[in-house]
């Protein structure tokens, strides 16, 4: 009885070793540390200063099949979890991904033009610009279609929400009913291989709505290219989000252009000039323009960087009195 005890011991020990051996997996932490200090004209700002952990965990492994899979936690801030994903790339059916607002679907294409360092209203001034971004805000589930059943340098996903007007949830927990958005979908689509330098884009998103102030579903589009040439970088790109209300004097509709160039000086050094126009168009026909601007700087020093930006809103958060500069200054160091 001990020796067969023993055997089964033994034989239970290998499996185990076995199991181990195949799915072995790995956790690795990235991240760097940023301090900003920013200065806003006709703001009381109080202290200036403020800092990014800029922290992000990854973790992988392997199914028996070759299937991949990669869990990551992203915090951004002084704050929880900012985003979260968990992505499982199949052999020969491509990816899914479970994603948890870390900027699938369209919103990956809410700002794609070239920057030496952050979108044009991604520094401290706030201007209120109104971009696109689908079901990539909040929870969902996205297919990435797989190389081998797209041409070369064609990128294709479809991300799909159960209930598009929620954040992320905890496990066996529910966002309940808003009464208002219901099941959204996204489909984006890339090509980098068109001709060297250029990169082209479109997205496209709806939502179902059921308020009685609307007027059918929600839809978001986006449109855009980059060109890059040497040390020279170009972009251009259309979105239009289409809320469809029909209340008086509501908000019916935003469409932005935005452009952008950037140029590398050196291996250290670039600069970046960006606009982002966003026109807020309301039922009752009227309309307002916001117009965001940012020149900016990048210079690295082997694991650090400082990072400049100069910035202005005309008509800030959709309003013609508010007209606003700002500098924001930023060291970053990467580990």
């Amino acid at each position: 009885m001990n020796k067969l005890t023993k055997i089964g011991v033994t034989a239970l020990c290998g499996s185990l070793a076995a199991v181990s051996a195949v799915n072995a997996g790995e956790m690795v932490v990235k991240g760097g540390a940023t301090v900003t200090h920013s200065s806003n004209e006709g703001d009381v700002t109080g202290n200036p200063l403020g800092m990014n952990s800029g922290i992000t965990m990854v973790g992988s492994g392997e199914l028996d099949n070759g299937t991949t899979f990669t869990l990551t936690l992203t915090q951004a801030d002084q704050v929880a979890y900012s985003a979260g994903s968990i992505a499982m790339t199949t052999p020969s059916m491509g990816s899914i991904t479970f994603d948890h607002g870390s900027g699938g679907g369209i919103d990956r294409y809410d700002d794609m033009m070239p920057t030496a360092w952050e979108e044009t209203n991604g520094t401290s001034l706030g201007t209120g610009l109104q971009t696109v971004a689908g079901v990539g805000a909040n929870s969902n589930i996205e297919w990435g279609l797989p190389a081998d059943m797209l041409p070369d340098g064609l990128s294709a996903n479809v991300a799909y929400s159960f209930a598009n007007s929620g954040g992320a949830i905890n496990d066996k927990g529910v966002g309940g009913d808003s009464g208002v958005a219901g099941s959204g979908y996204d489909i984006t689509i890339g090509h980098s291989a068109l001709m060297d330098g250029l990169n082209v884009f479109a997205g496209y998103s709806t939502t179902e709505q059921f308020a009685a102030n609307t007027t059918g579903d929600r839809t978001q589009k986006v449109l855009g290219a980059t060109y890059a040439v040497g040390a020279v970088t170009v972009g251009y790109q259309w979105s239009e989000d289409a809320l469809q209300s029909n209340v008086a004097a509501a908000v019916s509709s935003y469409e932005n252009n935005a452009y952008g160039l950037s140029f590398a000086v050196n291996d250290d050094l670039s600069l970046s000039y960006g606009v982002h126009k966003s026109e807020q168009n309301k039922t009752n026909g009227t309309s307002v323009e916001l117009e965001g601007t940012s020149l900016q700087l990048a210079y690295s020093m082997g694991g650090a960087t400082i990072k400049v930006a100069e910035s202005s809103v005309d008509n800030g958060f959709y309003n013609s009195a508010t007209d606003k500069d700002a500098t924001t200054v930023a060291l970053s160091l990467a580990f």
